[in-house]
């Protein structure tokens, strides 16, 4: 899949981008807090959290080892903070995605989670390989797959009511329909960008092309 085409008036989608903007200008001690943050992505993109080291992290940010202990108690506190705080800034991106375009929320969600995916993939393959050592950082995992899943679930019935559809699915069939549909998607995107299934990766070279069919997934799956 080709890399997103980025314009000037773009949201960040970058998880440690959005770490070094906001940190801009605050005092030393949240720089060097956001500093260590960002170093651990840039880790985590290359290799697992089971292989992230404080000396690795440290080495990366350009601080002390000392000066990692003043901010975090250990590697588990931090990644459990950092995956809890990139799940609530994915739950943002794609609020904010179907917002701008509420008449197809689902699409423009779908395209937000592939572009969030592919450029914080590290983070990514935590949120959706290793979530369940870190509780803080699933429960946010979790919460914020239970409110896209409400959303695409609320657009649906709308949809059915407005076009006066007399073949109804019940509620609890669609959220049923709308987790697994969730979880086809990660399984998706984990192949073609985290463990790059060269098959998957020549059959998705084009961009709109993937785009267009993982949003075929949920338009068809979702309704009668």
């Amino acid at each position: 899949m080709q890399p997103q085409r980025v314009t000037s008036d773009m949201p960040i989608l970058s998880y440690p981008a959005h770490l070094a903007t906001i940190s801009a200008g605050r005092p030393k001690g949240e720089r060097t807090r956001a500093q260590i943050q960002i170093a651990a992505c840039s880790v985590l993109d290359r290799s697992g959290p089971q292989d992230l080291t404080i000396s690795a992290i440290c080495e990366k940010a350009g601080v002390s080892n000392g000066t990692f202990y003043l901010y975090f108690p250990d590697r588990t506190v931090l990644l459990d903070t950092l995956l809890s705080d990139f799940a609530l800034f994915v739950q943002k991106v794609m609020r904010a995605a179907s917002a701008a375009q509420p008449e197809a929320a689902p699409r423009a969600a779908t395209r937000a989670y592939v572009d969030l995916f592919e450029q914080n993939r590290g983070l990514m393959r935590c949120l959706v390989h290793h979530i369940d050592a870190f509780p803080e950082a699933s429960a946010a995992f979790q919460r914020l797959n239970r409110e896209w899943i409400e959303t695409v679930v609320s657009a649906v019935e709308r949809r059915m009511q407005q076009d006066g559809r007399t073949e109804t699915i019940a509620h609890d069939e669609l959220m049923r329909r709308a987790y697994a549909l969730g979880g086809m998607v990660d399984q998706y995107l984990s192949s073609l960008l985290l463990s790059r299934d060269p098959t998957l990766v020549a059959l998705s070279s084009d961009r709109e092309a993937t785009l267009e069919t993982l949003s075929l997934i949920w338009e068809r799956g979702m309704m009668p």
